[in-house]
């Protein structure tokens, strides 16, 4: 037994030492300086304060904030809208097609996605491919704006996160017990009752799991708004990025950091106390 501690122990510890070192350092040192301040140089001031959490809660910083919500709700929602249908019809494929589908839904996760989002500008920009295939066509008789605006940046973050919605709602899916589904054929009940009854409770786990990992992302992508959404909109992650690298203001940026880990530590409390809630009701 003792042995087995102290192997336990020697190969726990690089780990724990890494993610003291790199993680829990950096976030306590993040923590830290969100009570400082900042001087007009861009220099930080070791005198303890709460007002760049006061800040936060300027008319400015929670029109940004509800903007990042309101993305982060559109993105999740159209990732939900897309991934069930998918994974209901990927359900009744056999085991070698469900298998081959998950893996391209992971290829894209092999190349970076700055460059992916890149490659979008090509497909929406004016002379891009979208709107010369629709003038060609004769639906339109000028270029839409499909980018530098709230709609390329949707496209941008559900481009980028649906997988993360596709992956815990298939695997939910999948799991669903066939033979509940038909009991209830047997016993009369229409398409609609069963995915009421059925589908959905069964499934809500997934799309609980999936809807996190696709709103949190959504607010902070900040790469997303700057290439696709032209900078003209700002997002959480914008707000960081512009406080540590052109408003100097170490301090600020760190207390927005600070808050946005207590909304996703929030969310995530939410999720389980929901989730649960859901499974012992079984769904409606």
């Amino acid at each position: 037994m003792k042995n087995n501690k102290i192997f336990k122990t020697i190969f726990t510890l690089p780990i724990l030492v890494y993610t003291f070192i790199l993680i829990v350092l950096p976030l306590l040192y993040i923590l830290f300086l969100s009570f400082c301040t900042s001087d007009s140089y861009g220099g930080i001031i070791y005198e303890f304060t709460f007002s760049n959490y006061i800040k936060i809660f300027d008319l400015t910083y929670l029109k940004i904030l509800f903007k990042s919500a309101l993305i982060g709700v559109i993105t999740t929602i159209i990732c939900i809208l897309i991934s069930y249908p998918f994974a209901l019809i990927l359900r009744r494929k056999s085991a070698h097609i469900q298998n081959l589908v998950t893996k391209l839904i992971m290829i894209p996760f092999l190349t970076n996605s700055l460059i992916r989002t890149y490659g979008w500008i090509i497909l929406l920009r004016k002379n891009g491919i979208i709107n010369n295939g629709l003038i060609m066509g004769g639906l339109t008789s000028s270029p839409l704006n499909l980018m530098y605006n709230r709609f390329g940046i949707v496209v941008g973050m559900v481009y980028t996160l649906l997988p993360f919605m596709l992956l815990p709602i298939c695997s939910s899916v999948f799991e669903i017990n066939n033979d509940l589904i038909e009991a209830a054929k047997d016993l009369g009940a229409k398409p609609l009752q069963i995915f009421r009854k059925i589908i959905i409770p069964e499934t809500i786990s997934g799309v609980f799991n999936g809807s996190l990992m696709v709103f949190i992302p959504a607010i902070g992508y900040f790469f997303i708004t700057d290439i696709l959404g032209g900078g003209k909109i700002m997002i959480i992650g914008n707000l960081i990025k512009n406080q540590f690298l052109t408003a100097r203001n170490w301090p600020f940026g760190s207390a927005i950091s600070i808050f946005l880990i207590i909304i996703t530590f929030l969310l995530v409390k939410l999720y389980k106390r929901l989730g649960g809630k859901m499974d012992d009701l079984g769904g409606f």
